[in-house]
């Protein structure tokens, strides 16, 4: 079973290629790396919250067929569950699926669940095994390095919660 340190450092992992994602597929569609998002910092926390939570069912010993059930399942959970929160929290809506069939108050729909389905399967059992062998490489740094991970992590989110929750809606070039 992983430790919290490796657990930390594989959300704060995948927080970051949920954000490079993110950014590609914003590329890809709209022709800009920029997209709004509720954090300041390169960090999209519902990409590194499902994976984590992947990842303690498999290090768990739970089984192939409910480890990819579960690939489906928790993604969009984390999903819905992060719109509605956002929603309820900011009144605004960072991503609107109504427009898109079987979607469920515009917080999920079966296209891109079935995209995080992909995605989470690939993430559990071909990039983790990559990212376990990063996190050997830098566990050693990453012991002392990782509460000012934490820190920079909640100094983003409480200055986002701040600002977002002011009412403040100007956004900085950076932010995405």
């Amino acid at each position: 079973m992983a430790a919290a340190g490796s657990y930390f450092f594989y959300f704060m992992l995948y927080s970051f290629l949920g954000w490079v994602l993110e950014g590609s597929y914003q590329l890809y569609t709209a022709g800009t790396f920029r997209k709004e998002g509720f954090l300041k910092g390169p960090f999209k926390p519902m990409y590194g919250l499902a994976p984590v939570l992947l990842l303690a069912c498999k290090d768990l010993g739970w089984p192939l067929p409910l480890l990819l059930v579960l690939a489906l399942l928790v993604p969009s959970a984390v999903e819905y569950a992060s719109g509605w929160l956002l929603k309820t929290l900011f009144r605004k809506q960072w991503w609107d699926y109504s427009a898109m069939p079987y979607q469920l108050q515009g917080h999920i729909c079966l296209r891109f669940s079935l995209y995080w389905w992909g995605l989470s399967a690939a993430c559990l059992f071909g990039l983790q095994p990559l990212a376990g062998w990063l996190y050997r490489l830098v566990q050693p740094v990453w012991n002392w390095t990782a509460p000012g991970f934490m820190l920079l992590f909640a100094a983003d989110l409480l200055w986002t919660w701040r600002t977002r929750r002011s009412g403040q809606t100007e956004l900085e070039p950076s932010e995405g």
